[in-house]
């Protein structure tokens, strides 16, 4: 069965997009609205491939639809925008050369939404990594690595000093968690919550002499905590166990501001929470619950605490993952939050008195949003374009409010994209998204690359993408197929752990029940199909060597995909790997080799591209050599891209530039001619 559920309006004039415009393109980040819901501000990154970097400023954005101003041109990465409580300043997060002194860390700053020189708050040694205003206005909550042996923001200073100074470069931990992504955890370091006083400078560490410490990912950010809206409280996620483990169950505690006295407020055997956020009134906690007793993938459900301290949870029978931030409505009677479902991610809005729940913005894909004053302000993108603002306001129209790469796209013709619908493995329905160049006809006959997604608990979908673009892949005379296997993220739980203990197995069916779908199209080039992923779609590319059809694809493209993994071992999220294969190398070596793409090696036939970052942390880049050089090894025709300076993602313009043409010049050596750039390496 194969169903088209929805079709958009390509447009056929104009040149397709390429990767020198993809570069060109102002990206739109972290945007806040004022308490008053008439401005809001927002970080936009402007890359430039001459300077073969990307620097961020801050912008102003009417929620009347008035011309968006530029806020700031001084810093390289102006990020984190927060308007104070009196709407009066701004707080942002940068590293600036001023009066003299020149940042060695981010340092937060504040400068009036009516223009003017920004002003440093204070200076922090160790840096800030993330902030929250107090309602007062007059103090701000942050969060930094410190050394948790030292009292006061002095011997911090002195302890800083000494280590930026040091010769010795080796690392030494008896950590289990102690690197995440592309980075080391700061040694001997831990994240703490700090307070600000604005008015004198003064820092103090709340969490000074206690064991408490916020999440070492960091990835949460600022909304790992929040303040009560009396500002005598803060609520906080940690780790409770004892040692500190990537993937433990995390709690949420509040401290007292005055006594630094902390109790429990979401701790639950079984259960992980996040992303606490205080109701107007002070007198009810929102937080993000899943029940990883059951599965350690669990989706996230909506749980809600009260005054006795009681707490239920709403959203098991809703089958979809709640995400934060979390935003209460102005009155307390609703909660808005992000959710994927179907390869789209929509912001949504939830009624605690009556469970009911709804749209409050049709994604493509919310990427970040904020709500004030009735009025809300969403960052969000779809694969027809890239990140839009767009203001709710009440009794209004939505209002898009910033136009930054209207002239840039104006010339650039982008590909329709077709939504599908097909039966996989065990019979269920996958979803198949086609990006198709933008004069596809559906009569000639033209390459198809299948891209595989990594996860692989994520999804594809109806956004726009910079590492993978697909309209860029698809370029003048491809079609770009994207299939949302089982264990994607968006399609329920049953879904989502399908692949648990047996990983590759359903997925391949999936794939090959795409490419049957594929192959059986008039537009389809029998002889020009290809299949490319990156993370665990690059972990699915070496898969598909092993175990796909001889032949059936003509090259391969693999990109961080895991290749031993036994190796991969090695990763920051080691203590996840064995739920993912259902056993420990140690324990059940038989099961966690029917899952490793080497096992299979001497079927491996087909030519493959292999990429990797060497400051890749979650997978390393041993898997990528090593695949490269078995394949070598073998005689299989094989090349390798490799950057010493890249984690997981490319993200420097130049040699985003050169990944997107070592691509392209792989393809073409292996059959696709088709008219496009020839200035690709060889």
């Amino acid at each position: 069965m194969t169903t088209t559920t929805e079709r958009r309006t390509k447009r056929s004039s104009g040149r397709p997009l390429d990767v020198e415009t993809l570069w060109q393109i102002e990206r739109i980040g972290a945007i806040s609205l004022a308490p008053d819901g008439r401005r809001a501000v927002c970080a936009v990154a402007q890359p430039s491939m001459a300077d073969n970097r990307t620097s961020t400023s801050l912008w102003l954005l009417a929620t009347d639809g008035a011309p968006p101003r530029r806020l700031t041109r001084a810093g390289g990465r102006d990020g984190q925008p927060a308007w104070s409580p009196r709407s009066d300043r701004i707080a942002f997060v940068a590293r600036r050369e001023q009066q003299g002194h020149k940042d060695r860390t981010p340092q937060l700053y504040l400068i009036s939404p009516d223009g003017g020189e920004a002003e440093r708050a204070a200076t922090f040694a160790p840096g800030v990594e993330s902030f929250r205003w107090f309602p007062d206005g007059r103090r701000i909550a942050f969060a930094a690595w410190v050394w948790p042996d030292l009292k006061g923001a002095a011997a911090q200073q002195r302890r800083h000093k000494a280590w930026a100074e040091r010769k010795e470069t080796g690392y030494a931990t008896s950590e289990a968690f102690y690197r995440y992504w592309d980075h080391d955890i700061p040694e001997g370091r831990v994240l703490h919550l700090l307070l600000l006083d604005l008015a004198s400078g003064r820092v103090r560490d709340l969490f000074e002499g206690t064991n408490y410490e916020l999440p070492r990912s960091g990835a949460e950010g600022c909304d790992a905590y929040d303040i009560r809206p009396d500002g005598r409280r803060i609520a906080f996620v940690h780790d409770p166990a004892q040692a500190v483990v990537l993937g433990n169950r995390l709690a949420i505690a509040e401290i007292d501001v005055a006594t630094r006295a902390v109790r429990p407020l979401l701790d639950a055997a079984g259960w992980d929470f996040g992303a606490p956020r205080y109701s107007p009134d002070g007198h009810r906690l929102a937080a993000t619950a899943a029940p990883v007793a059951r599965s350690h993938t669990a989706q996230n459900q909506l749980a809600l605490r009260v005054a006795d301290g009681s707490w239920n949870t709403w959203g098991e029978d809703w089958d979809r993952s709640v995400e934060g931030p979390l935003r209460w409505a102005d009155d307390g009677a609703s909660l808005l939050f992000a959710a994927e479902d179907r390869g789209r991610r929509h912001l949504w809005r939830h009624r605690p008195a009556d469970g009911r729940v709804e749209i409050a913005h049709a994604g493509g894909w919310v990427q970040d949003y904020d709500a004030a004053a009735s009025t809300l302000v969403v960052a969000a993108d779809s694969a027809a374009h890239p990140v839009r603002v767009t203001a709710h306001r009440a009794g209004s129209e939505p209002l898009r409010i910033e136009r930054f790469n209207d002239t840039l796209l104006a010339g650039v013709a982008l590909g329709e994209l077709r939504e599908l619908t097909l039966r996989g493995a065990q019979g269920d329905e996958v979803q198949l998204w086609l990006t198709l160049p933008p004069r596809h006809d559906g009569r000639r006959q033209q390459a198809v690359l299948q891209l595989l997604h990594g996860g692989p608990h994520a999804a594809a979908g109806d956004t726009f993408g910079y590492r993978w673009n697909t309209q860029v892949l698809a370029g003048e005379d491809r079609v770009v197929a994207q299939l949302n296997f089982h264990g994607s993220s968006g399609f329920g739980q049953a879904f989502n752990d399908s692949l648990n203990g047996h990983q590759g197995e359903l997925e391949l069916q999936d794939i090959e029940a795409a490419s049957d779908w594929l192959l059986a199209q008039r537009w389809c080039d029998p002889q020009r199909l290809y299949a490319a992923g990156g993370s665990y779609g690059g972990f699915l590319a070496a898969w598909i060597n092993g175990h796909g059809p001889a032949g059936r694809y003509r090259a391969l493209v693999c990109h961080a995909g895991v290749f031993d993994r036994v190796a991969t071992f090695s990763a920051d999220s080691w203590p996840v790997r064995p739920k993912d294969l259902g056993a420990k190398y140690w324990e059940d070596l038989p099961r966690v080799l029917a899952q490793s793409p080497a096992t299979f090696a001497g079927a491996m036939a087909t030519p493959t591209l292999v990429i990797h970052g060497a400051r890749d942390y979650r997978v390393p880049d041993c898997n990528g050599l090593a695949y490269y050089n078995t394949l070598k090894a073998r005689g299989v025709d094989a090349r390798l891209l490799w950057f010493p300076d890249e984690n997981h993602w490319i993200l420097k313009p130049r040699n985003s530039r050169l990944w997107y043409r070592e691509v392209e010049a792989w393809l073409e050596r292996h059959g696709d001619r088709s008219p496009r750039r020839r200035s690709q390496p060889k």
